[in-house]
């Protein structure tokens, strides 16, 4: 059940994200922060804890996922060790996230040859 549910949750925020893409101008830069931002904007809310719980990977695998560790981690930092925590605990937090974006994104970049349009 716990598939059913992680596969419908992400499939209906991917689904939305594609909506978005194909009916709107909105590029999928745009879409990125926008999916980003509302995670951590509904973890600030305490409503997207709530989404986590039900769906697990579901939810915390795409784009809002990452927003949610962002401002989980903040949250956290600042009750240990105050403001200087909403800079440091976001990073430290998505830090295994973001190292792997870099180092897989490199390796690609060796790889194949980009092109602009």
């Amino acid at each position: 059940m716990d598939y059913l549910k992680a596969f419908l949750v992400g499939g209906l925020i991917c689904a939305f994200g594609q909506i978005l893409i194909d009916k709107t101008k909105l590029t999928s830069a745009r879409v990125l922060v926008l999916f980003v931002t509302l995670g951590a904007v509904l973890q600030g809310l305490g409503i997207y804890q709530k989404l986590v719980e039900f769906a697990g990977a579901g939810a915390t695998v795409p784009l809002p996922g990452f927003g949610y560790s962002l401002a989980k981690g903040a949250i956290e930092e600042v009750s240990k060790i105050g403001i200087v925590g909403s800079f440091t605990g976001g990073v430290s937090k998505t830090a295994g996230g973001i190292s792997a974006a870099v180092f897989f994104g490199y390796v690609i970049s060796l790889i194949f040859n980009p092109r602009s349009k």
